[in-house]
């Protein structure tokens, strides 16, 4: 089930030259541990980049202070870059105990698994052994039926296949269903035979929606051609080389329910007006849709390394700053705004990219500019089944931007 040594050394790069490449783009990832609440301290001697003016300080500050909107127990926010660079928390971690949030707590971040599962993705296309035109049919002819022959790899990557909703899931309307069904235990099978009755919403590559069940196939592709679970994969050629110790994926793990060493809880409110503890659950239903864990650090490195080109060359890369084409809008009539494996938002002027991610209790979002002027990790635990995480999000975006928009003008 495990690469050699051997094998993976002919098809990646050595861990010492990734790490090189990743410190050559990202001295100001680097962050010293600060007390809780606290801006954190100067940057190692060596590092580039200047710590945030006050002004943009106080801005992030406010942002990830208001807990109300919506209701968190607990935030935490990474800035580096050329721009400066920030590190504050707000909440606690585990409000049974008031534990506060510490540097590298770990999380469940959701659908930020879609990038990892993307580079892998990308990798094996690079090595020249995944054709991303290719039909799915076509790796997974098991799995899909005959009308679907028309999706390809890329589709999926890039939300453009138009694969049918979702038949036959449980109720999850309420937090005590919620809870009921944590620990329901699903196959990748089952989970794409929850789409195959039904027709294609519109031509594949015509439109754009996005879709956790493209990246479950996704991980079946890359499953059928390594031989290997999509979770160890990912681990071989991303975790291990950048030494990304707080991140995993708990299918790899023979489906681990518990967040091993210090973490964040995830809570919900319940209908009585309790907080439930939904920390432990089974991630089966998400799988690589959404089944990683990971730290705030951990997700700046690696979105850091992604972008200096220490996992992927220019032409692969390339495909993860690029949109569908402009006729290409997304189902509501919008933009296009994913692209493989990653999204896109404007704020300020300034564009980003990167990855959000939800579960229940849990939020998280990594950015960063095309140039790594400003990179952005940022954690927070909504308390409320169903509620809108954009505001604290785009009030954490609209406070960092602000001083590049400045200097833009």
């Amino acid at each position: 089930m495990f690469s050699s040594p051997s094998r993976l050394s002919r098809r990646l790069p050595s861990r010492r030259a990734l790490l090189t490449g990743v410190a050559g783009g990202a001295a100001a990832a680097a962050v010293g541990t600060p007390a809780p609440g606290a801006v954190a301290a100067p940057p190692p001697a060596g590092a580039s980049g200047t710590t945030l003016p006050p002004p943009v300080g106080r801005a992030l500050r406010a942002a990830l202070d208001d807990l109300a909107h919506p209701r968190s127990s607990g935030a935490q926010l990474r800035v580096s870059g050329s721009a400066g660079r920030w590190y504050g928390t707000s909440g606690v971690a585990d409000p049974a105990t008031g534990r506060p949030i510490g540097l590298n707590d770990k999380v469940r971040a959701g659908s930020v698994t879609k990038a990892f599962v993307a580079t892998a993705a990308l990798q094996l296309a690079e090595e020249g052994r995944l054709e991303l035109r290719t039909p799915v049919r076509d790796h997974l002819p098991d799995l899909l039926p005959e009308r679907f022959g028309a999706v390809t790899v890329a589709q999926l990557l890039d939300h453009t296949s138009g694969l049918p909703d979702h038949v036959g899931l449980p109720d999850m309307s309420t937090p005590e269903a919620v809870v009921r069904h944590r620990f329901d235990r699903w196959t990748p099978r089952q989970i794409v035979e929850t789409v195959t009755g039904g027709e294609l919403k519109f031509a594949p590559g015509t439109a754009q929606e996005y879709r956790g069940i493209n990246y479950v196939l996704a991980a079946l592709v890359i499953e059928r051609v390594t031989g290997h679970p999509y979770g160890i994969e990912i681990r071989d050629r991303v975790l291990r080389p950048l030494r990304l110790g707080h991140t995993s994926f708990p299918s790899a793990q023979g489906n681990e329910r518990r967040l091993r060493g210090p973490h964040v809880h995830g809570c919900l409110e319940m209908s009585d007006g309790s907080l439930g503890d939904v920390t432990v659950c089974d991630s089966s239903r998400s799988w690589a849709d959404g089944e990683i864990v990971s730290s705030s650090g951990d997700l700046h490195r690696f979105l850091t390394a992604l972008f200096c080109g220490a996992l992927l060359p220019e032409r692969q890369l390339r495909k993860m700053f690029t949109l569908p084409p402009r006729h290409v809008r997304m189902v509501d009539g919008s933009p296009a705004r994913y692209s493989t494996g990653l999204q896109t938002a404007t704020v300020n002027g300034v564009t980003l990219w990167g990855k959000t991610g939800e579960r229940y209790g849990y939020a998280t979002a990594v950015f960063a500019t095309r140039d790594q002027r400003l990179r952005l990790a940022w954690t927070f635990s909504p308390v409320e089944l169903g509620a809108d995480p954009s505001p604290m999000s785009q009030r954490i975006a609209e406070a960092a931007t602000g001083a590049l928009a400045d200097a833009q003008r």
